[in-house]
C-alpha cells in the first residue's frame, strides 16, 4: 500500500488539477480549460474597417505568461489549503480571408477560416498545512498541437470617417483534447462569438478611435458536462497615425462573464480581467508585396477568478489577390 504522504500527494495533485480546470483556469480564464474562443486583445486598432475585395493571408503570434494563487481556510480541520498555478502559452493563428464585392444588409461580405497551433506549459500545486508541517503535491502538463479551427464571416460598412464591421466566429471542436488534462489545445465544445467593431479614423489629422464589444456563447463539453457561461469582451484602441505606414497609441480590453459556469462547474462561477498597453501599427513593402503589421503588449489587472499576467501580439497580413491600389488592413 502507498504511504499516507504518497496518497496525499496524489490527492493534492488532483485538487490542483480540479482548481485549475474549474477555478483558476489553465491559461487565464474561469471558463473550462482556462481558454475562451475569443482571444482577448486580438482585434483593437482598425478592426472596424473591412478589407477591400481580395484574398488575404494573415498570421498572429501571441505569447502569454501568468500565475494565480488562492488560500482556502479549512475550519473543520483547523488548517489551510494553498493552491497555485503557473501558465505559459504560445499561439500561432493562421487566417485565410476572402473579401467579396457582394453586399448583405448594405455592407461588404467577407468570409474565411482560422487554424490555430498552440503550445502550453502549465503547472499547478496544492499544499495543505494543518499546523504540524505542510505537505503537498505538484502536477505539470504541456501540449503542442492543433487547436479548434474557426469559421469566420464579416460584414463591413463605411460612411465618411466612420467604419463598422460585424464579426462572427464559429468554433469547431475537433482540435486536440484529452479529458482531465491540465493543458489542452482544443475546447471540446461548440461556441459562437459575435463582435461589433466601430472605427473612427480622420485621415486629415490621423486620429483613430476603435471600440469593439462582443459576446461569446458556449455549448457544453459533453465529456465533462461543464458549460462555460456567456462571456462579454470589450476592446478599445486610441491611435495616432503619423503616416500611412506608421501609427502608435494605446490598446486595452475588458473581459467579464455575464452568466456563471454551470453543469459540473461551481454554480455561478465567473471571471473578470482588464488590460492595457502600448500598440504600434506598421506597413512596409517586401519586394513588390505590401505587408501590414501590428505589435501590442497588454498588462492585466482588475482580475477575479483568473490567471493574471502579461501578453503580447505580433500580427502580419499580406494580400494574395487584391486590387493594386488596395492596402490590406489587419483585423
Amino acid at each position: 500500500m502507498r504511504s499516507t504522504g504518497a496518497r496525499f500527494r496524489s490527492l493534492a495533485a488532483g485538487i490542483a488539477s480540479f482548481a485549475v480546470c474549474l477555478g483558476l483556469g489553465c491559461d487565464g480564464q474561469a471558463a473550462e480549460g482556462g481558454s475562451g474562443v475569443y482571444l482577448l486583445g486580438s482585434r483593437g486598432s482598425l478592426s472596424g474597417i473591412a478589407p477591400p475585395p481580395g484574398t488575404y493571408l494573415s498570421t498572429d503570434y501571441y505569447i502569454y505568461s501568468g500565475d494565480a494563487s488562492a488560500n482556502i481556510a479549512l475550519p473543520t480541520v483547523g488548517g489551510e489549503l494553498a493552491l497555485g498555478l503557473d501558465a505559459d502559452v504560445f499561439l500561432s493563428l493562421t487566417t485565410l480571408l476572402h473579401s467579396t464585392p457582394y453586399k448583405i444588409f448594405g455592407g461588404r461580405l467577407a468570409f474565411g477560416a482560422v487554424v490555430p497551433i498552440i503550445k502550453k506549459d502549465v503547472s499547478a500545486t496544492a499544499t495543505l498545512d494543518l499546523g504540524g508541517g505542510a505537505i503537498g503535491g505538484t502536477e505539470s502538463d504541456d501540449v503542442l498541437a492543433f487547436g479548434d479551427p474557426l469559421l469566420t464571416a464579416i460584414i463591413g460598412w463605411d460612411s465618411g470617417n466612420w467604419h463598422a464591421t460585424f464579426n462572427s466566429l464559429l468554433n469547431l471542436p475537433i482540435g486536440q483534447y484529452s479529458e482531465g488534462a491540465l493543458a489542452n489545445a482544443g475546447f471540446n465544445r461548440w461556441a459562437y462569438d459575435a463582435t461589433l467593431a466601430v472605427t473612427y479614423l480622420d485621415p486629415k489629422v490621423g486620429t483613430e478611435f476603435t471600440v469593439a464589444p462582443g459576446f461569446t456563447f458556449n455549448g457544453s463539453n459533453l465529456d465533462t458536462d461543464y458549460r462555460t457561461g456567456t462571456e462579454f469582451h470589450l476592446e478599445v484602441a486610441l491611435m495616432q497615425h503619423f503616416s500611412p505606414n506608421f501609427a502608435i497609441g494605446l490598446a486595452g480590453y475588458h473581459y467579464q462573464q455575464v452568466t456563471g459556469d454551470s453543469g459540473t462547474a461551481p454554480q455561478g462561477f465567473k471571471g473578470r480581467v482588464t488590460a492595457i498597453g502600448p500598440a504600434v501599427n506598421f506597413n512596409f513593402q517586401l519586394g513588390a508585396l505590401p505587408v501590414s503589421g501590428k505589435a501590442k503588449f497588454y498588462h492585466e489587472f482588475n482580475v477575479e477568478n483568473r490567471v493574471e499576467g502579461n501578453g503580447g501580439f505580433l500580427q502580419l497580413a499580406i494580400p494574395l489577390s487584391v486590387p493594386p491600389a488596395a492596402t490590406p488592413p489587419l483585423k
